[in-house]
């Protein structure tokens, strides 16, 4: 079984939704392996987003992931990567397809409700920078 990691941005916890997110990874096979709410500092935040260190957006992304609460998931099933971002939708809501995350409830690039690994290599070091146990 593969796992990624998921995250509830700060709009989406603040939006209430938590709930519904969930609820659409477990509709769609995937199995929440561990999951926790934590408050990113932004150092915190610098040191995950780190490969887009060089990114224009870099300063703002890690100023939004630290303004608030964010819930953590490691989520397990079939082609977990896959599934969660076809879940998500594309990165833009205005481009992402009817019925996924981003599109019902995101507002912009950055306020896009939720994060998901991209590869296997990004799940293993999402998944440890804030689960270390579980590997």
């Amino acid at each position: 079984m593969e796992q990624t990691l998921s995250i509830i941005k700060p709009d989406g916890v603040v939006k209430g939704i938590i709930g519904e997110i969930i609820k659409r990874f477990e509709n769609n096979g995937l199995k929440i392996k561990a999951m926790k709410m934590v408050r990113l500092s932004k150092k915190e935040a610098e040191g995950f987003y780190i490969v887009h260190k060089e990114r224009p957006f870099y300063s703002s992304l890690t100023d939004f992931m630290s303004s608030g609460p964010i819930v953590v998931m490691v989520l397990e099933g079939k082609d977990a990567i896959r599934k969660n971002r076809e879940i998500m939708g594309a990165t833009n809501p205005e481009d992402a397809d009817t019925g996924t995350i981003r599109r019902d409830f995101g507002t912009d690039v950055e306020k896009n409700t939720v994060h998901g690994s991209d590869s296997p290599e990004s799940a293993a070091f999402e998944i440890d920078y804030f689960f270390k146990s579980l590997h």
